[in-house]
C-alpha cells in the first residue's frame, strides 16, 4: 500500500491531514514554532513529575517534621516519608494504631454488605496490601477520607495496627468524591457526601459555595443531600436532571449557602409529594410500571423540549409542583406510560 511521504519535524496528525492529494489553496500554513494542541492527547511517557532516584524526602518543612512526632506520639510508626512523585508533596507511609483512625464525619455511610465482603477476602488472603489514605483530624487522630470498609475490616478480624498514607494537608480529605474508590457511588450517597462535607468546610473558614466546585463535583447534590437529610428513601435520581440544569454554585459564604439549599430541598420534597400522589393515581388506575414517577416527572418537567438556558429554579420547581398537583391520571393510559419508559428509581 502506497504512503505518503512524511515531512520531517511534523506532527503526525499534521501528516494525516496532507495525506489526501487535494489541498485548499487558500489555507496558509501554521507558522514555524507555533505550539501544537494537547488536547486529547495522552502525556509523553516521563514527561511529569519526578524521576525514581529524586522521591527521597530531601529536607523537610516543619509541618511534616511535626507530623512524623504527632505520628510517634500517638503509638504509630513512620515507615518512610518521601516526595509523591506526580506532584512532588511529601508524604508518609506509617503503621498507626486503628484505634485512632476514623472515617471522615462527612463520608457516605458504611455498606454492611460490602464491609462484610471484605473482610472475608482480607482474612481469606491473611494479608492487608492496601493502604488507606488518612489526615491529622483537627482534634488528634486521624480521618481516612475513602478507607472506611478497610478499616472496618481489620478492627472486625481484631487487627491492633492498620498501614497508611499520610497526607499533610488536611484539605485532602475534602477531595473524597474523586478519592473514594473502594464502591461507587449512587445518588443518595453522593449527596450525603457533599452536604455533610459542607456543613463541616462551613466550620473552618468562610469561603463561597463555589470556591469548593471540584470537591462537591456538582450544585445539584448540594440540594439533594438535604433532602436525603430529610427523607432517607428520597428518590434523587429522578430530579437529577432537572436540577443538573437548574442548579448553580452560589457565591455565598457556606454558612449562609447552606440555608438556601435547605429551603430549596424543602421545595423539591414538596414536588416530590405531589408527585407521588400523581403516582398513587395511576396506580389506583391499574397501571402498574416501574417507570411510574419517572413518567410523571418528566410529564410535568417544562424544560423537556426546551432549548438555551433554563429559567431560574424557583420558577422550574414551582411549574413542576404546580403540574403535579394538577396531574390528570385519567388522562393516561396504558399505551403513553409503555413509550415513556425510563431509568430505574432509587
Amino acid at each position: 500500500m502506497a504512503q505518503s511521504k512524511k515531512t520531517p519535524n511534523k506532527s503526525e496528525d499534521a501528516d494525516e491531514e496532507s495525506a489526501p492529494k487535494k489541498r485548499t489553496p487558500k489555507k496558509t500554513a501554521k507558522k514555524a514554532g507555533a505550539k501544537k494542541s494537547t488536547r486529547g492527547k495522552k502525556a509523553e511517557p516521563g514527561s511529569r513529575g519526578l524521576r525514581p532516584d529524586a522521591v527521597g524526602p530531601g529536607e523537610l518543612p516543619a509541618a511534616v517534621i511535626e507530623l512524623q512526632q504527632a505520628i510517634a506520639d500517638d503509638g504509630g510508626s513512620v515507615l518512610a516519608t518521601y516526595l509523591e512523585p506526580l506532584g512532588g508533596h511529601h508524604t508518609l507511609l506509617a503503621a498507626l494504631p486503628v484505634d485512632k483512625v476514623e472515617p471522615t464525619p462527612f463520608q457516605r455511610d458504611l455498606s454492611a454488605a460490602h464491609a462484610k465482603r471484605l473482610t472475608g477476602v482480607i482474612d481469606k488472603l491473611d494479608r492487608f496490601l492496601d493502604p488507606i489514605i488518612t489526615v491529622r483530624a483537627p482534634s488528634g487522630g486521624y480521618w481516612t477520607p475513602n478507607g472506611n470498609h478497610r478499616l472496618t475490616a481489620v478492627r472486625e478480624l481484631g487487627g491492633s495496627t492498620i498501614i497508611a498514607l499520610v497526607v499533610p494537608e488536611l484539605e485532602v480529605a475534602y477531595k473524597i468524591l474523586a478519592l473514594n474508590t473502594e464502591k461507587a457511588h449512587n445518588v443518595k450517597e453522593k449527596a450525603l457526601e457533599v452536604i455533610r462535607m459542607a456543613r463541616s468546610l462551613a466550620e473552618l473558614d468562610a469561603q463561597p459555595e463555589s470556591a469548593y466546585a471540584l470537591e462537591f463535583e456538582e450544585p445539584s447534590l448540594l440540594t439533594l443531600g438535604a433532602c436525603y437529610e430529610s427523607k432517607g428513601r428520597f428518590s434523587g435520581s429522578a430530579y437529577a436532571p432537572v436540577l443538573k440544569r437548574i442548579e448553580a454554585f452560589l457565591e455565598l459564604p457556606l454558612a449562609e449557602s447552606i440555608p438556601q439549599r435547605e429551603a430549596r430541598a424543602a421545595k423539591l420534597l414538596a414536588l416530590d409529594e405531589a408527585v407521588a400522589a400523581a403516582v398513587e393515581a395511576l396506580k389506583a388506575k391499574g397501571l402498574d410500571s416501574p417507570y411510574l414517577k419517572a413518567f410523571v416527572v418528566a410529564r410535568c418537567n417544562p424544560l423537556r423540549f426546551a432549548k438555551g438556558d433554563a429559567p431560574p429554579w424557583d420558577e422550574v420547581i414551582g411549574s413542576m409542583t404546580d403540574k403535579a398537583r394538577r396531574f390528570d391520571a385519567g388522562k393516561v393510559d396504558a399505551g403513553q406510560l409503555a413509550k415513556a419508559g425510563g431509568p430505574a428509581e432509587g
